[in-house]
């Protein structure tokens, strides 16, 4: 899964390292080492042709829903063309840019986390669906979602599931409105950079605190 993310870096600078120079911005989110379901992240996507980088809530449930399936801030990737992610996955793909994310292992009470990223220290792009649309009852309704995968490959020591991050170039594609659904699903699971090119290192418990800021969240412990 993923539970919080490392975005440490402006919005406007992702934009560029994606080629987005052209880019609409919505955005007056300030970077931060420790973003956290329930604040509003900037989300790269296209919409009427125009490449917009939007402040979206992260965490979604569909209006229709409430009552009858709890508000999430993961959808799984095998389940994207069910009929409840299949009206995103058509008009709401997004991009999450990202230094990195966290996860938690040990015991309840005494969780440790770790910090997961790119060995080469490249950005991640992560897939998102979203409704970019306005919410009329609840923030959930107009909230974004990032997909995860099975975590196989080498990551099964942190966690069972991960972000599925895509390279700049296939990010693009994924945001391209003339994908359909289905290729763009296809591509998530055949483009997504591979478990191998991560690595992780222990972080302080300071990053538990939702809101808790600083360069020290993301500086490696010494074992």
């Amino acid at each position: 899964m993923c539970g919080r993310f490392d975005q440490s870096q402006t919005a406007r600078h992702y934009a560029n390292l994606i080629g987005w120079t052209d880019a609409v911005f919505d955005s007056a989110s300030k970077p931060t080492p420790n973003a956290a379901p329930g604040s509003y992240r900037p989300v790269m996507h296209v919409q009427d042709g125009e490449h917009r980088v939007d402040d979206v809530f992260w965490s979604y449930r569909a209006r229709w829903a409430e009552g009858k399936v709890p508000i999430v801030i993961n959808a799984r990737l095998e389940k994207l063309a069910n009929r409840y992610w299949s009206r995103l996955v058509k008009n709401g793909r997004g991009i999450v840019p990202a230094e990195g994310w966290y996860e938690w292992t040990g015991e309840k009470g005494h969780k440790q986390p770790w910090h997961i990223h790119r060995k080469d220290h490249r950005p991640l792009f992560m897939l998102a669906v979203a409704n970019f649309g306005p919410f009329q009852e609840n923030r959930a309704e107009a909230g974004f979602v990032i997909v995860t995968d099975d975590a196989s490959g080498g990551m099964l020591d942190i966690h069972d599931r991960r972000p599925v991050v895509l390279d700049a170039e296939d990010a693009r594609l994924w945001l391209d409105p003339d994908l359909s659904p289905q290729q763009a699903i296809e591509l998530a699971r055949h483009a997504a950079v591979p478990a191998d090119a991560f690595e992780w290192y222990k972080v302080s418990t300071a990053v538990n605190r939702a809101g808790a800021e600083g360069p020290g969240i993301t500086t490696p412990l010494n074992d």
